[in-house]
This record gives C-alpha cells, structure tokens and sequence, in this order.
C-alpha cells in the first residue's frame, strides 16, 4: 500500500486533489475531519484542549469552540504550538488506526491529507510527500469565498502557514494549482498514476 502525504496552505486546492486521487481509487485520511470527529464532546482530545486552554476551548454545546479557540492561537505562535501538539498526538492515534484498517481491506493508496504534514511529523508515515501551491491572491480569493472571512483575515491565515518555498524544499513533488482547473486536475491525476500505478 503506498501511503501519499499531501499538504499545502489554505486556498491551495488540497480537497480538489483529493477528490481526484479519491476516484482513481485512492483511500483519504483528511486530518482536518479527523481533528473535528475526535474533538467531540467528552473525548479525550477535548479535554486535554480545554486542560491547556479552558473554557474558552468548549462551544456551549460541550464540543469544540473553533472560532473562539482560533482567535487565540492565530496571533500566537507559542500557542498554536501548544495546541498542535495536543492535537497532533490524537490525530496521529486515529490516522494510524485506519491506516491499519485501510491496509488490511487491500487498498493499493491512501492519502494523508494534512495541512501541517512536515511540522506534525506525519511526513514520517508517508511513502511520497506531494505539496500543493497557488497564487497567494488566488487563495484568498477561495479562502473569502469559501470560509466568508475578509481579505485581512484570509491574508493572515496564509501568513500563519507554510510557505510554498518550504514545500518546495520539502515535499518529494509539487504541483502548481492557477487559474486553470481542468489542467490542475490533470498534473493531479498524472501524479497519481506515476506515483502507485495504473
């Protein structure tokens, strides 16, 4: 089974690419849903955010409070850090879980959809690391669309996260996300059938 690490920052096209590796037969482990499925209320996760953060951490439904917890760890890194650390060694739990069960059932690739892939140290699980990158003005243009946040803010988001020269120094390829879907969707496609097959 050969195991794809992909990341790249907000805006990139990461869930695009995914949903093209997805139907050449490719199994998707997204980290992001991972994160929300296991921060539910009353699982271990949450309560080890809200031990470091407190209350402001848990919505009033008992769950995770994303936009509150956001606030505080977009403006400061000593706790962003703080908070993927927790975060990272339950997603890292459930993520090799399935691994194991997607191994297990046959499948020929999974795609480890991961935004922190490198800093998370979930590059180490992977066979390939595959980064992808976009225009910055592009991105906030899909980040505004998407997420209804100002330019500002989508601004800042991106300056929160790698940049596309780290990936390019990290990541074993790189495919370029611009204006042009159709062809993006076949540097995809062509990635992945060089990269398990078929």
């Amino acid at each position: 089974m050969k195991i794809i690490g992909l990341c790249g920052g907000s805006g990139s096209g990461k869930t695009t690419a995914c949903a093209a590796m997805e139907a050449l037969g490719a199994r998707i482990i997204d980290t992001d849903r991972v994160y929300r499925e296991i921060c539910v209320a009353g699982s271990n996760c949450l309560a080890d955010i809200a031990r470091e953060f407190g209350r402001a951490a848990v919505a009033p439904d008992g769950g995770l409070d994303r936009r509150s917890l956001g606030a505080i760890v977009f403006s400061d890194a000593e706790a962003r850090g703080r908070l993927n650390e927790i975060a990272h060694a339950h997603i890292r739990t459930e993520t090799e879980r399935r691994l194991a069960e997607y191994k297990s059932s046959g499948a020929d690739a999974v795609v480890i959809d991961a935004p922190l892939l490198f800093e998370s140290g979930f590059d180490r699980m992977c066979d390939i690391t595959v980064g992808i990158t976009a225009p910055r003005k592009l991105r906030i243009a899909r980040i505004t669309a998407r997420d209804g946040i100002s330019e500002n803010d989508a601004g800042a988001r991106i300056d929160s996260q790698i940049t596309d020269e780290e990936l390019i120094r990290l990541c074993g390829y790189i495919i370029e996300n611009g204006e042009d879907k159709a062809a993006f969707l076949c540097r995809v496609r062509s990635f992945y059938r060089s990269a398990v097959g078929g």
